[in-house]
């Protein structure tokens, strides 16, 4: 889950040429956590282990063809036009989940299921959910570091990365659906979890370079590491209860994303 979030993140920030983005910009979240909020309401979960994440990761990947397909025109899909469809998309799949949950707030239980899986998390979880997991990680980590060229050439700006020979809107599309299978897959089995995909590969950038042979699997790395240590603070810190995972991550990665900015602007001002 870390480090699919991470290789997520440092795929969109690359794709967008912007720092602050994540990997959930292309609706991709929001249609995560309809699909499982679908689930919850239904009861489907019941019936299977496997019927949470299986509808997380469809959901999300049908968001992303809408947001695709209303942000392409021509064969053309212009950068801004995709962040814009996807944060309008992604504010409306939120609105149907809020609805979903506000008319069966009434179930306590029902209820309190959707806000911890909101919250993200790490209990419960079982090898089932690793093996529905693994293979879309696995795919969108090799599929990302095979196109590790193709995104350091895109951060000098599309026509170039065109002259230099790369078939821009082939590559974005390709990228964005890397980064949707990374996304999907993490959020599907642990929810919601925050600040992973846009902190660390941040802070990787910071002290490793730009350069994406090296960032991505670094990425992967550091991504899968504070997500351990953060789900180790999350389960020691209160024994027995347990800190939503999500929780966690948002107190960490707040203060360091706000301390990697405050450098950035001091650096930027010298």
């Amino acid at each position: 889950v870390g480090a699919g979030l991470a290789t997520g993140g440092a795929i969109m920030q690359a794709l967008f040429r912007n720092p602050l983005a994540e990997p959930s910009l292309t609706g991709v979240g929001p249609g995560a956590v309809l699909g499982a909020v679908i689930v919850f309401v239904t009861g489907w979960g019941t019936t299977s282990v496997v019927a949470l994440p299986l509808a997380s990761i469809g959901s999300a990947l049908l968001a992303l063809l809408l947001v695709y397909g209303i942000a392409t025109r021509g064969g053309v899909t212009p950068i801004t036009t995709l962040l814009l469809a996807g944060i309008a998309v992604g504010a409306f799949l939120t609105a149907v989940s809020s609805l979903l949950i506000s008319l069966n707030i009434v179930t306590w239980q029902v209820a309190q299921d959707i806000v911890f899986w909101m919250m993200g998390g790490l209990d419960s979880r079982t090898w089932a959910h690793v093996w529905i997991s693994a293979p879309f990680v696995v795919t969108g980590l090799v599929a990302a570091l095979l196109q590790s060229r193709t995104l350091d050439l895109l951060l000098l700006g599309e026509d170039t990365a065109a002259a230099l020979g790369v078939d821009v809107e082939a590559s974005k599309r390709l990228l964005v659906l890397t980064s949707a299978v990374l996304t999907g897959a993490s959020v599907a089995v642990a929810g919601l979890v925050g600040f992973v995909g846009l902190v660390v590969p941040h802070a990787v950038r910071l002290v490793l370079g730009p350069g994406h042979r090296t960032l991505l699997p670094a990425s992967a790395i550091a991504g899968a590491t504070f997500l351990i240590a953060c789900d180790l603070v999350a389960r020691t810190v209160r024994p027995p209860a347990e800190i939503r995972l999500g929780v966690v991550t948002a107190l960490c990665g707040a203060p360091l994303f706000l301390v990697l900015l405050l450098r950035n602007l001091r650096e930027g001002a010298e």
